[in-house]
């Protein structure tokens, strides 16, 4: 738990002798969490999945996973932790809850400097004693928009049209945010874009790796993790409430992206909060 709306912490040798001695266990994130990792690497349980990260590269673990991280020896870094209501809109916070996690590996020096150094001036001012939050938030927003920034520096196609294909592909997540509970499907949203499906396929792959329906499942399978956490309704119940017509279909598909049955998941969810 976080008991500030914002926090920031340097991973320096003892904190990564202190964890490696003492690990954390499995915790549900009530915020938000950017890691900025400068040095070695990082094992990431999040939602009893592991993913290994190597620096130079940031991490954004989006509220509500199960998350615990395993530093390796030589891992160093700053670790960022903020409540929603804090940076709301961060840049972050929609791609981010589509994925397993938004892993940006980096591969130019000075980029990692530049966030080292929006980092070092946050600690500063939230270290004082009546530090300034406004200024902090607004660090905490030129940073986010930093790696966003550098991030699509290194893709691969032009930067018009990539700046183009960002803005389709974010009109389509604020059509599917509406819609993603019904049985729409790729042409659906395709019409209310006014493009082919094949066109937004390619645009989604291209900003997002992932396909149109891959990118609609990704969407109802959070929202049903978040009900199998935060309510008492039935497996077939969910299912039902986010298109899945059928208890088996529903749990299958679950099964598949998360590597659990939607029942495994709500009761190791319940077994972390315990």
């Amino acid at each position: 738990m976080v008991d500030q709306l914002f926090k920031i912490f340097e991973v320096t040798q003892t904190l990564v002798d202190q964890t490696l001695m003492h690990p954390e266990a499995p915790h549900r994130h009530d915020y938000e969490k950017i890691i900025v990792s400068t040095a070695g690497q990082m094992d990431h349980y999040i939602d009893f999945k592991m993913e290994r990260t190597s620096s130079p590269s940031v991490v954004f673990i989006p509220l509500g996973k199960i998350h615990y991280t395993m530093p390796t020896e030589n891992a160093r870094g700053w670790v960022i932790q903020f409540r929603a209501e804090f940076a709301p809109n961060s840049a972050f916070s929609t791609l981010s809850k589509l994925s397993e996690t938004a892993y940006y590996p980096f591969s130019d020096a000075d980029t990692m400097t530049r966030m080292v150094a929006l980092c070092r001036v946050m600690k500063r001012e939230f270290e004082i004693p009546s530090p300034d939050y406004d200024v902090i938030r607004h660090l905490l927003y030129a940073l986010m928009a930093m790696i966003k920034s550098e991030h699509k520096k290194s893709l691969s196609t032009g930067l018009e049209e990539k700046t183009t294909q960002v803005i389709v592909f974010h009109n389509f997540l604020n059509i599917l945010e509406s819609q993603y509970r019904n049985s729409a499907g790729c042409q659906s949203y395709a019409e209310k874009l006014n493009i082919s499906v094949r066109h937004l396929n390619t645009i989604c792959h291209s900003v997002f790796g992932k396909s149109i329906s891959e990118i609609i499942e990704a969407r109802k399978l959070l929202e049903a993790r978040q009900l199998l956490l935060q309510t008492s309704k039935t497996i077939s119940e969910i299912g039902f409430e986010l298109g899945y017509n059928e208890k088996s279909y529903f749990t299958r598909v679950f099964h598949k992206k998360t590597g659990l049955t939607p029942s495994e998941f709500r009761a190791a969810s319940k077994r972390v909060s315990s």
